[in-house]
């Protein structure tokens, strides 16, 4: 780090497409250096010292024009991501956070929206789960440099009077950061195999008529589950598989595995089938093949934050979602590797680390899977209860034999458990919850001002927790436990955006290449002799990312990792 300069540089567009940047002196409202106007950004990227931390309006409206042109920088702040933390931990959660938003703020001005989300193109939202949609603004209005070093001013005096200031600019150094890497990724793009892909849609799907029609084998299991219900059913439609089963007294409110894989009926084990193959058929079928994979790459828009707890999305193409069967056509180039990282037990490590509970940091900083070492504290040397119990916390168990095995765990790692639950309290108090390093949970919406917003639910965060984030919440129990989990979860996210940081930092001499990541995973693709310099790397920046986010613990955040050619042969 010592060899980084110290002045950072701000960098901005004009309104007649021409880009100014400056060296920024510290406390400076207003530049304090010779103003550079180049017709391009990466020109003016290029009259700054290597390693300049850049200042901008948008890593996602400049850093993609910067790697086209072949320039990489190494560091950045990202106004707009900062605004967006920053309104959050003011309790402004929902006010624009565009730099001319902040600009307008800061002047007493009237305050534009944020630019309107640009709709998904028609084979891409099929594509993609309607849950997990998140479309980046459409591109914003220029910001003269003086305005733009004005509210970088100002982001830095609500940040100095922040609780934890420190953390504070880490989030928003490690999240500016992740939108590099997110950039990054999607240039290089995912090794893909599209003659693997087609080969393994005939072999699972069968052949495709004439004519757009489904594929042999979902037209045969749909004669049999037809055949089962004595009429022709649809059961790609819930309603009609519904309707089916009450025509045969069987009633049903949910047509999802779990609800009807115990119901005696003979269209069941067609069924579950049928919805097993009918997912990859529309999910990542010959329609998905053609729309996102190009020249052997995957390319997604990766989007850092993009859910309340911190946690990535992407911009259609299924990413974070993609079937193991599928995996096989993740294939790394001739001579090349994929070295697949999971973090382990990453969730449980984080809450030992924030709770600073002695006892449980201790059993988390042993070099041994962390469910086997709970188990001896109290469980009988019972695994699965102690992960139970451990989930129980964390996800807010409150009946069966999770409840007693939870009782155990507060037994033993009280301040753990307390951890939890004073998030819980907050959060059922109507309170703002923060992670870690300051990421900030918002208060319930008003169910009108939520509707109007549009505001997407966010399954990976709430599902399990019963509480839709961004909307009102009549059930203040159930927004008690989604802030149980965002309190772990949301953390567990800081913890991955500063790993990346490191790592990112650690490859950068290599040929490797970062090319996907979700909460607990991360792919290098690199040459295979850089296969095992990649896997210490990987290791070596979790556990640096545990050191600078959570301080001196001896709670450990070891990776399983994988150095293989085939991505579906890591698990």
């Amino acid at each position: 780090m010592s060899d980084h300069p110290t002045t950072p540089w701000a960098l901005a567009e004009t309104a007649d497409g021409q880009w100014h940047a400056t060296p920024v002196l510290p406390g400076a409202p207003a530049p304090r250096g010779p103003r550079t106007t180049t017709a391009t950004p990466a020109e003016a990227i290029r009259s700054a010292p290597a390693g300049t931390r850049w200042i901008w309006r948008s890593t996602a409206a400049v850093y993609p024009r910067l790697l086209a042109a072949g320039t990489r920088v190494e560091r950045c702040y990202d106004i707009e991501d900062a605004e967006q933390l920053l309104l959050a931990h003011e309790g402004r959660s929902g006010e624009p956070r565009s730099a001319a938003a902040a600009w307008a703020r800061l002047n007493d001005a009237p305050v534009p929206p944020d630019p309107p989300q640009r709709a998904a193109e028609p084979a891409r939202a099929a594509a993609q789960d309607s849950l997990f949609d998140f479309f980046d603004p459409q591109p914003a209005a220029p910001l003269p440099l003086d305005a733009l070093l004005a509210v970088h001013a100002d982001q830095a005096r609500r940040t100095a009077a922040t609780a934890h200031p420190d953390r504070m600019r880490l989030l928003t150094a490690s999240e500016s950061a992740a939108f590099l890497v997110a950039a990054e990724m999607h240039r290089a793009g995912l090794p893909w195999r599209a003659d693997v892909h087609r080969a393994l849609l005939t072999e699972l799907l069968g052949e495709r008529y004439a004519g757009g029609g489904e594929p042999r084998r979902l037209a045969e299991l749909t004669d049999r589950i037809s055949a089962a219900f004595g009429r022709r059913v649809r059961p790609e439609l819930p309603a009609d598989v519904i309707k089916a089963f009450a025509e045969a007294g069987i009633r049903l409110r949910s047509t999802r595995r779990w609800a009807i894989q115990e119901v005696d009926h003979p269209a069941v084990a067609p069924l579950l089938e049928y919805k097993k193959l009918y997912r990859i058929y529309t999910a990542h079928g010959w329609s998905w093949l053609a729309d996102w994979v190009r020249e052997g790459r995957f390319r997604p828009e990766f989007i850092p934050g993009g859910t309340l707890t911190g946690r990535w999305v992407t911009n259609g193409g299924g990413a974070l979602q993609i079937p193991k069967v599928i995996r096989r056509a993740v294939v790394a180039d001739p001579g090349w590797r994929l070295v697949v990282a999971d973090a382990d037990q990453m969730e449980p490590r984080v809450l030992a680390a924030i709770s600073r509970d002695p006892a449980f940091m201790e059993v988390a900083g042993r070099p041994e899977d962390l469910y086997t070492a709970i188990s001896r504290q109290g469980f009988s040397g019972d695994r699965d209860k102690a992960k139970i119990a451990v989930l129980g916390a964390v996800y807010g168990q409150t009946s069966g034999d999770g409840l007693k095995n939870l009782a155990a765990l507060r037994r033993r790692f009280p301040r753990a458990v307390a951890y939890v639950d004073d998030a819980a309290r907050a959060g059922e108090e109507g309170r703002l919850v923060r992670t870690w390093l300051g990421r900030t949970c918002p208060p319930p919406a008003g169910a009108a001002e939520a509707d109007e917003a549009g505001i997407p639910q966010e399954r990976a965060d709430a599902e399990d927790a019963g509480w839709t984030p961004g909307y009102a919440s009549t059930n203040t129990r159930a927004r008690g436990r989604f802030t149980r989990n965002f309190v772990v979860q949301g953390s567990a996210a800081d913890w991955a955006l500063v790993m990346l940081a490191a790592l990112r930092q650690a490859t950068a001499g290599m040929r490797a290449e970062l090319v996907f990541f979700q909460h607990d995973e991360v792919i290098v693709h690199c040459p295979a002799e850089e296969a095992q310099a990649v896997a210490e790397a990987i290791r070596a920046a979790g556990e640096l990312a545990g050191r600078i986010t959570f301080g001196d613990t001896p709670v450990r955040f070891p990776f399983t990792t994988a150095v293989v050619e085939c991505y579906a042969d890591a698990k």
